[in-house]
């Protein structure tokens, strides 16, 4: 069986990341009341468990010093759209980068950075 990836993060407030995310595009496969409140959630083969915790401060939280999760897509301009569409606002619009790709950029409520960009053929 091929590896898998499953991310876990640990926002303050479950309801509000649960709704990020489903904007995002994620879906949510499981819920738990916990303590600590869990939701797990997925889109395509990423998977994305979210532990309700104590509030973290977001520059903690913030490139260079957390860390950057990439979602390789096919079509970022029609990423673009559809995130912007769902009302989630950009830390970066689309830039074409010197390595050759083109991505866009941006924080969840908890200051959780994620970079959409197209995949490398």
């Amino acid at each position: 069986m091929e590896p898998t990836l499953r991310l876990e993060i640990f926002p303050a407030d479950l309801d509000v990341t649960v709704d990020f995310y489903e904007r995002l595009g994620f879906e949510v496969v499981g819920r738990s009341a916990g303590p600590p409140r869990y939701a797990s959630l997925r889109l395509g083969s990423i998977r994305l468990g979210a532990a309700e915790s104590d509030p973290v401060s977001r520059e903690l939280r913030a490139v260079p010093a957390g860390a950057e999760l990439v979602v390789e897509v096919d079509d970022v301009r029609a990423t673009r759209d559809t995130i912007v569409g769902a009302g989630i606002e950009l830390a970066d619009d689309l830039t074409l980068r010197p390595w050759g790709l083109t991505d866009l950029r941006l924080t969840d409520p908890d200051g959780y950075y994620w970079r959409f960009t197209d995949r490398r053929h």
